[in-house]
Formats: structure tokens, sequence, C-alpha cells
């Protein structure tokens, strides 16, 4: 994640794209953390992401995510996630060369139709559909396994404590609210830590890749970028759709409570991982904080990455909100009590 995505020219996307999966198609750069990604348009209508892999990424690591994909797709075909394109022989990745000489591999994915949940209009419908959808996507991934599961992976709230050697360079208020979140998953959760219930999980299903229905904002459409998958506690999976999924309609408790509950009756959680699931919410949301300003700091000039004080204000503020005793209390309710 310290690796900027390459740089690829939109001649060279539409050149791939024409010789190894014969599609004519003007690509359309997309933000990405860490690959080259491109939209496009066939002449048919159909649509795809081509995407030009970091090339400090573990091949294995990549052959999970497509592994999963395909998993997904033999398991719950109904579910609307990206289909992985193949080449003519049957590969799912080819090696390219740009004019400079330097190697990429390169990969074509179906593209999900719809908006992303964060600049949706939001309701508690749509968070009820967003907590079925969470407990269907880990169902569907429930038995799958690939060698590469292992691979750390910084968003994985499983090496949280981690955060802690980046934390001299933190804003002093995000510092401030960073530690004492870290002492106390340290305290509660490490210690259960080996013994929770733990599968392949997305691991990130954010307001970005969450998309809905453009014409019904309450459908979800789909699930998108499988590029933080890990082999990881089903808690902490959780926890991250629900801290994610808040919105300036409604409180964080109201609107986590929605998810939770849908989720709960559908996939219970047990005792020991609903009394964490707060503390568990308040670490992704000091986890996306801390890994923002980090890298903001140290890739200055990557647009990517792009903090206002008062985002961070904001960030801090929500950080607060989730370690309230009432707000705990909500929280341990909507999983005690789901509908």
């Amino acid at each position: 994640m310290t690796i900027r995505p390459p740089t690829i020219a939109l001649g060279t996307a539409r050149d791939v794209a024409r010789a190894l999966w014969g599609i004519e198609a003007q690509p359309r750069p997309l933000r990405g953390e860490r690959d080259a990604n491109f939209r496009l348009r066939a002449e048919d209508g159909r649509q795809y992401v081509l995407k030009f892999a970091n090339p400090a990424e573990d091949a294995r690591y990549r052959d999970m995510q497509l592994g999963a994909l395909r998993h997904i797709e033999r398991k719950a075909p109904e579910l609307e996630v990206p289909r992985v394109i193949a080449l003519p022989d049957g590969a799912t990745e080819a090696r390219v060369t740009d004019a400079s000489g330097v190697a990429y591999q390169v990969r074509l994915l179906s593209w999900i139709e719809g908006l992303p949940l964060g600049m949706s209009r939001r309701s508690a419908a749509q968070r009820d559909a967003a907590g079925t959808i969470l407990a269907r996507l880990q169902a569907a991934l429930a038995g799958f396994a690939h060698a590469a599961t292992a691979t750390p992976i910084i968003w994985d709230l499983a090496h949280a404590l981690a955060l802690r050697e980046v934390a001299d360079v933190l804003p002093a208020e995000l510092r401030a609210a960073l530690l004492p979140i870290l002492d106390d998953f340290e305290a509660k959760v490490t210690p259960i830590q080996g013994g929770l219930r733990r599968q392949v999980l997305h691991n990130d299903l954010n307001q970005a890749n969450v998309m809905v229905d453009a014409a019904d904002h309450d459908r979800i459409a789909g699930v998108i970028d499988f590029g933080d998958m890990a082999e990881t506690a089903i808690v902490f999976d959780a926890a991250i759709a629900a801290y994610c999924h808040f919105g300036d309609d409604m409180p964080i408790a109201e609107a986590a409570g929605h998810l939770l509950r849908r989720y709960c009756a559908m996939s219970p959680l047990r005792e020991e991982e609903i009394e964490i699931l707060p503390l568990l919410m308040a670490t992704r949301a000091a986890t996306s904080a801390t890994l923002a300003c980090y890298h903001r700091h140290a890739q200055p000039d990557n647009d990517h990455y792009s903090v206002t004080a008062e985002d961070l204000r904001r960030r801090v503020a929500r950080i607060i909100e989730l370690r309230a005793p009432d707000v705990v209390r909500a929280l341990h309710a909507a999983c005690r009590h789901p509908a």
C-alpha cells in the first residue's frame, strides 16, 4: 500500500482489451488504491473493468481474489458481484509490457451497474438490505479456501495493533483517539481472537463498494472490489460493514442497528462476538482515519489520499461517538434482539 498504482496510458488499456479479449472499447480511468483500473464500454453495450495489477502485489493474493469470485459464482450465482472474464485459453490473467518495458499482470471483470452507496439517498430500508447482503455474501464465501488467505493486510482488523507504528505522524487529536482504542483492543480482543469464528471474507463492505439501484436506492444492486479480502474473524467483517453504513440521515447507532438487526436475524452473532463489536467498529473508524492520514503524510502528491481538517474532525467525532456508553448499549441490543 506504500507503492503507488501503475501509470497506464489510455491507448495501452484500449490495445490490451482489443488484443487479449477482442473487445473494442474506449477506456475511462477509475480511481484505485493499488491497481490501475479502467471502465470499458464495448460496442455491443456490455461493460467491463480492466485492471492492471500493482507490481508489488503477490500473485497468489490476486489468484485468491479471482478464485473467490468464481466460488461465489458457483455457490450463489444470484449474488451480483463481478464475474471473471477469462481469456480465450481459459486463463484469468495475462502478462503485458508497456512502451517503457515494464511488465504488468492484467485481468478483466464484468461491470456492476449502479450508484455507490455513499452517493445515494440513505434509509433504514437500504441498511436492512445491506445487512441481508452481508449475511448472504458471508454464506456464499463459507467453505472457500486458498493458500494465500494467510496473507496479512492492514485493513484486516486482526492487525490493528500495527497502527501504533505510525501513530507518531498522526495529528494530535487523531492520535489521542486512536491509542486508547488500541489499548482496549489488546486487552479485550487479542486474548480471544484465536477462538473467534473465521473464514474468508470480503472485509471491506464500505460505501464505495456497495452499489445501489439508481432507480431505487433502497435496493442493493451489487458488491464490488474484493481487493482487501482476508481470512479473518466473521465479527470483524460485520463490524466493518456496520461502521461503514453511517450517514447524515440518522445517528450512527440507529443506522448501524438497522443493518445489524437484519444481519443477525440471518446470521446470529455469539455473545463474545457481540461484546466486542462496538469496539471493533471504533477500531475500523480509527483504522480508516489513521491510514488516510499516514498515506497523506507518506505520499503528499497522491490525490487518492485527501484529508481536510474538517474531514478529520468528523472522523475523530465518529470514533468518540462509537465509544459512548449509550451507543455501545444500542449496538449490543441490535445484535441481541434482531428483527
